[in-house]
């Protein structure tokens, strides 16, 4: 369970003069600092500290009494204005948290919210729910694609929701003329920011500046809205942060906040010095350390260096190669101790499945009670260390809602094991051949098509390099709980510049989705996984392997089956009989004939991942030559891998399909 630590300010705030007859201030001033991961401290000198090394944790701070919006619960919000002065200092140098947000709630306890993405102030199932009343304004430091974040440094607007209203990159105006200077949320710098909402125009303002910077003139955001409807008679002000797999420290420095006037300027001359970077130290303070550690413990640590000298010459490459991926792609290092007890010793009732790189179980993270699902590479695996660090290279960094999330890892003597989001439904085979045959519908069975589809352009397009899976494949596609699809594990995958082409002699992936070109010449490319797209569709609406040894002799290639079908004029005989008539049949045509176009024998001949995304959202119509272009080549001349496979590949990896227990 993830778990909030929610922190009230009370009694350092500097009250002002109160506007309402209940004598609740309108007004007051803070200085001093929050650090907003956690947990809380009081220090001697009377400054909050909000603390938390633990990944996945978020912090509240809220003024303790509610501020009067309105004059009744009918009547408009007044003008109101608010100064902040914040940091984020990043765990590392340019990777931090999710960010933190200035909100008005209802309540201080913001029930229900979760951490990451979600800033500690929504969930997935109450986020954009109208009863929420939360107006916040977000300085978000992650791109999170399904709520279409313009960047991973960007202010918004959030109202119910963490899909911005409106946003805006994180900067200033430097002048009247629109001057704008770009500021970085995670730089570890105190920035200011002012929040004002005239009540009679229906306007809000957002401004932000760094602390030695006059208010620009100009602000960074402005939305002409009423607030009415969406803030109640009393509402509570404060802050909400949240980290997710890498740590930051988030701190407010200072706070001014006035209804019906201007907030009271802060004294950026009383401010607090920031604490340094957990990894980041400044040469002068390391001096200072040394200088005072060093003297009274110079013969103990002159043993520890000649006794232990041995052991890090040993070690030294291990580690220099640990830090290379926790710190160039951060993924969370998982202890083994914890994904043996997650596992229950990875007993055979939790395993989910086997395939040639391995297993995988199901376990419940024994810190956060999180369900994920663990992949344990075996020894003698064929994917091996290469393909281990190439995964966490690759998936680490990812992030789209159709693309299988990898939570962290873990090395273990000389096991390797990956952690994903657990996904209950499992893999899309076990709905096509395994225990739960026939259960999908064909809406479902569309969905996935299309979900895998946005993940696959996402990697060939969208990322800011081209990642090539070379793996694509039903038992390798999630379904959520959702009945999303999700493409997931990337041992395989291979990365490129865009407009450059990836050679490679070793030929990997699974019979049946290898293109004929990359078994003849070893050349992996977007148009290989398009080949392998173009058999995983027609898997999924035929139900069927792309090679099944068991079929009548006709019917042993799938691609052939499809093509025989469509030259007889009924291409949808070759549909799975589990969904009998149950089927969109534009819907059906346009997938078995867009997946002979994919899985055509001649790459030219195969669309963009572009072009196919626009077919399958009815946003493009497929060619009326189709026909023809599908015909120009005899299918049984390239589709069997083995047929086609030259002697002179230095190395090949053809796997199995990933076979699911049914747990």
């Amino acid at each position: 369970m993830n778990y909030c630590i929610t922190i009230v300010l009370l009694l350092l705030l500097q009250f002002a003069t109160s506007s309402s007859s209940n004598n609740i201030p309108d007004d007051f001033t803070f200085n001093g600092y929050l650090k907003l991961d956690g947990r809380a401290e009081l220090s001697s000198n009377g400054l909050f500290t909000l603390t938390n090394s633990a990944t996945r944790s978020m912090g509240h701070a809220f003024y303790n009494f509610p501020i009067q919006f309105k004059n009744s619960s009918n009547a408009s919000v007044i003008s109101f204005s608010t100064t902040f002065i914040f940091a984020i200092v990043p765990g590392y140098p340019t990777l931090g948290g999710h960010g933190i947000a200035f909100v008005m709630s209802p309540n201080k306890e913001i029930p229900g919210a979760l951490p990451t993405q979600y800033l500690g102030l929504f969930n997935s199932s109450n986020d954009g729910n109208r009863s929420n009343h939360i107006v916040a304004v977000e300085l978000d430091t992650v791109q999170d694609f399904e709520f279409n974040d313009i960047n991973d440094n960007h202010v918004g607007v959030d109202i119910n929701s963490l899909r911005s209203i409106k946003s805006a990159p994180a900067g200033y105006f430097a002048d009247q003329n629109g001057s704008f200077r770009e500021l970085n949320l995670i730089s570890g710098d105190p920035m200011q920011v002012w929040v004002e909402y005239d009540g009679i125009n229906r306007q809000l303002n957002v401004t932000m500046s760094p602390i030695h910077i006059p208010k620009p003139a100009l602000p960074l955001l402005s939305l002409t809205k009423d607030l009415s409807p969406f803030l109640l008679e009393y509402m509570y002000v404060g802050f909400s942060s949240s980290t997710g797999l890498l740590q930051s420290d988030q701190y407010i420095l200072g706070w001014s906040f006035k209804m019906n006037g201007q907030a009271q300027q802060i004294n950026t001359s009383r401010l607090p010095k920031l604490p340094q970077s957990r990894l980041v130290k400044d040469d002068k303070q390391i001096k200072r350390i040394l200088a005072i550690i060093l003297p009274p413990i110079a013969f103990l640590l002159l043993l520890i260096l000649i006794l232990g000298s041995f052991f890090m010459t040993r070690m030294k490459k291990f580690m220099e190669v640990l830090e290379d991926w926790e710190v160039q792609y951060g993924p969370h290092r998982f202890g083994y101790k914890d994904l043996f007890i997650a596992t229950k010793g990875f007993k055979d009732r939790e395993l989910l499945g086997q395939g040639g790189f391995g297993r995988v179980y199901r376990g419940v993270l024994p810190t956060s009670n999180i369900q994920v699902a663990v992949k344990r590479v075996a020894h003698d695996s064929r994917q091996g260390l290469r393909e281990f660090v190439a995964e966490i290279a690759t998936i680490g960094r990812l992030r789209h809602p159709n693309l299988v999330r990898l939570l962290g890892y873990c090395r273990h003597k000389q096991e390797l094991l990956l952690v994903y989001d657990y996904m209950p439904n499992g893999s899309l085979d076990r709905f096509l051949y395994g225990q739960l045959k026939g259960t999908l519908n064909w809406m479902q069975r569309f969905k996935i098509i299309k979900d895998v589809a946005s993940g696959l352009f996402y990697l060939h397009q969208q990322w800011v390099q081209v990642i090539i899976h070379r793996d694509i494949k039903a038992s390798n596609v999630l379904v959520d709980n959702e009945f999303n699809g999700r493409l997931g594990d990337f041992g395989l995958a291979k990365l490129c510049d865009h407009g450059t082409d990836l050679q490679t002699s070793h030929v990997a992936g699974t019979l049946g989705y290898i293109a004929p070109e990359l078994a003849r010449n070893g050349k992996a490319s977007t148009s290989t996984d398009l080949f392998a797209f173009g058999a995983f569709m027609l898997e999924a609406v035929c139900g069927r392997r792309p090679v099944d040894r068991r079929a009548s002799p006709e019917e042993v290639i799938l691609v052939d089956w499809v093509f025989e079908c469509l030259e007889r004029g009924n291409i949808l005989e070759a549909i799975d009989r589990q969904l009998g008539t149950e089927y969109v049949v534009e819907e059906a045509e346009l997938v078995l004939k867009l997946g002979l176009l994919c899985s055509h024998a001649i790459a030219a001949a195969r669309p963009s991942m572009t072009t196919v995304v626009q077919y399958l959202e009815g946003r493009a119509q497929l060619p009326d030559n189709l026909g023809d272009i599908i015909k120009s080549r005899d299918f049984s001349e390239a589709s069997n891998e083995q047929d086609v496979l030259p002697t002179s590949i230095p190395s090949l990896t053809i796997s199995e399909p990933f076979t699911s227990t049914g747990r």
